[in-house]
C-alpha cells in the first residue's frame, strides 16, 4: 500500500494553526444569506478561471465571469452568441466543464465527522466521474474517464518545455488502487485533512491517469476530500488562484517530490497548506469584519435578508466609511434614485443602515 513520506515541520504547523483559527471565525460568524451566496458564488468564479487559466486556458476573468453568469447554459455556440465574447470554443466549454464539476462536488451530500468511510466519495468511480466532466466534448469518447495506455508528458502552459514524466500507462490502475487503499487506511484518517487533500492532489497529478485533465480532476477530488472532512470554510474560498499566480512555483512544489531521494512530500504539503493559509486568511477578515461592524444576530436579534443592489451599498459603506446618494449611483449606475432611495429606507428601518442631515446634505453611514 501506499505510504507518502513526510515530515511534520514548524512551517506545516504554523500553517495549519492559522487554518483553524481562521475556520473556527468563519464556520462561526453571522452572516445572512444573501453575503453567503454573494462569497460563493465569488469563489465559484475564482476556482474556475484560474483552474481553467493554469491548464492554459485564454479566457479573461470577465469572460469566464460571463460564461459562468448563464448558470444553466451548456451549448459553446450558444454562450458565444449570448455574451458576443470572441474566444476558442474549447476555452467555453473548459469553463463550462469546471463550473459543472464543481456544481457537482458542491449538490452531494457530505460525510459528518467520524461517519462509516464506506460512504465516502473518494473512490475510483468518482474520480472517472469527475474526469467525465471535467473533458466533456473535449476528447474523444473513448479516451473519457478510462486510464491511459500510453506513455505522457506534461509541459508548461507557458513555454511548452517538458516539466514530468509520469509513470509507465502499465503501473497506473496499481498506482490507483495503492492510493485509494490508503485513502480508506487508518493512517489516512488519522492525517490532518489539509494534509490528507494536499497528498491526494499530489499523488493523482504523480500518477497522472489519465491522457489529458489530470490536473483539474486532482483539484477537484483533493476540494472533495476537504469538504468531505468538514473543511469546507462556507465555500468561500478558492486554492486556484494562488496556484496559478507563480505556475512556475506550483509546478517546482510538485516535482520537488521526484527531486528528493526520498519522495519526501514536506516541501508540497507545506507550499499547499501555505496557500489555503493565505486564502482562508483573506476570507476570515472579510467575515470578520462584515460580522463586527453589522452585528446582526447580537444587535438586531435576527438575520436580516439583503437584496444584490443592497450589498452593493454595504460593501460602499465597509469601503469608505460614509455614502451620499451621488456615491451610491455610482457604483448602481443603471438603478434609478428612487429604486435607491428606498433600498437605503429599508437598510434604515432594519437598522442596519442610518441617515444624517437633510435636503441635499444627507449621507449614509452603518449602524
Amino acid at each position: 500500500m501506499y505510504h507518502p513520506h513526510f515530515q511534520i515541520s514548524n512551517n506545516l504547523l504554523t500553517y495549519i494553526s492559522s487554518i483553524e483559527s481562521a475556520k473556527a471565525i468563519i464556520d462561526n460568524s453571522p452572516l445572512v444569506p444573501a453575503w453567503e451566496a454573494k462569497f460563493r458564488d465569488e469563489a465559484l468564479a475564482r476556482s474556475v478561471h484560474y483552474g481553467t487559466k493554469i491548464e492554459g486556458n485564454d479566457l479573461s476573468a470577465a469572460q469566464a465571469g460571463q460564461v459562468l453568469s448563464l448558470e444553466k447554459m451548456d451549448d459553446v455556440q450558444a454562450v458565444l452568441d449570448q455574451t458576443g465574447i470572441i474566444a476558442r470554443e474549447r476555452d467555453i466549454q473548459e469553463v463550462i466543464n469546471y463550473r459543472n464539476v464543481l456544481a457537482w462536488i458542491d449538490q452531494q451530500p457530505l460525510l459528518k465527522k467520524n461517519q462509516d468511510q464506506e460512504f465516502s466519495l473518494l473512490k475510483l468511480n468518482t474520480l472517472n466521474l469527475l474526469h467525465r466532466l471535467t473533458m466533456d466534448k473535449l476528447l474523444d469518447e473513448e479516451r473519457v474517464a478510462n486510464l491511459r495506455t500510453k506513455q505522457v508528458i506534461v509541459r508548461g502552459a507557458k513555454d511548452g518545455q517538458v516539466v514530468f514524466r509520469p509513470p509507465v500507462a502499465a503501473e497506473v490502475s496499481f498506482l490507483l488502487d495503492d492510493l485509494f487503499a490508503w485513502i480508506k487506511s487508518e493512517e489516512s484518517q488519522n492525517l490532518h485533512p489539509i494534509l490528507r487533500a494536499a497528498i491526494i492532489h499530489y499523488q493523482l497529478v504523480y500518477i497522472h491517469p489519465y491522457v489529458e485533465g489530470n490536473g483539474r480532476t486532482a483539484r477537484a477530488l483533493a476540494t472533495l476530500a476537504l469538504y468531505e472532512a468538514g473543511y469546507d470554510f462556507k465555500r468561500f474560498f478558492s486554492i486556484e488562484e494562488y496556484f496559478d499566480s507563480d505556475v512556475d512555483a506550483y509546478y517546482q512544489a510538485l516535482l520537488s517530490i521526484q527531486q528528493h531521494p526520498k519522495q519526501d512530500l514536506t516541501y508540497w504539503l507545506e507550499y499547499f497548506a501555505y496557500g489555503l493559509a493565505l486564502e482562508i486568511d483573506k476570507v476570515k477578515l472579510k467575515v470578520a469584519k462584515l460580522s463586527q461592524d453589522l452585528k446582526l444576530k447580537r444587535e438586531l436579534g435576527q438575520q436580516v435578508a439583503l437584496s444584490e443592489r443592497q450589498i452593493i451599498l454595504l460593501e460602499l459603506l465597509q469601503n469608505q466609511g460614509t455614502m451620499t446618494s451621488d456615491d451610491a449611483q455610482k457604483v448602481l449606475p443603471n438603478v434609478s434614485i428612487d429604486t435607491i432611495l428606498r433600498d437605503l429606507k429599508d437598510l434604515i428601518s432594519k437598522g442596519v443602515v442610518k441617515k444624517h442631515g437633510v435636503t441635499k446634505g444627507v449621507s449614509y453611514s452603518l449602524n
